[in-house]
């Protein structure tokens, strides 16, 4: 019997669960490898964790990411706030910024303008 973990990162309305199981080292986000992330710049935010980790602790670890929810950059954020839960021990000693999540929402509109802050302009005349 194999062993398999789940774990889950939010960000915004965005929400990644990590499958992680013993494996061959595949990293598949959606269904697609880590390897196809476009941009790239997005693509080294993901790598990040496994970058200081070592590569050599995910060689026999299988993980299955599925993201819902937000845009591609929230989604982006939320599995790399979801894979830095798994090895959070290493990343403590590292650095502890990178394990706080970031907690600011939308605010809600509220009524007598077009947005949360913005007002309607007055006229006099």
């Amino acid at each position: 019997m194999s062993e398999a973990v789940q774990c889950y990162g939010r960000k915004k309305t965005a929400t990644a669960v990590a499958h992680c199981k013993r494996g061959r080292g595949l990293i598949k986000i959606n269904g697609s490898p880590i390897d196809l992330i476009q941009p790239d710049v997005l693509k080294f935010k993901v790598y990040e964790p496994i970058l200081i980790v070592g590569k050599e602790r995910f060689a026999n670890v299988d993980i299955r990411v599925r993201v819902k929810g937000g845009g591609q950059v929230s989604q982006i954020y939320d599995v790399d706030e979801q894979s830095k839960n798994e090895i959070k021990q290493t990343l403590v000693t590292y650095d502890r910024s990178l394990l706080v999540a970031d907690p600011r929402r939308c605010e809600p509109k509220k009524f007598g303008g077009p947005g949360a802050r913005a007002r309607y302009q007055k006229s006099y005349r």
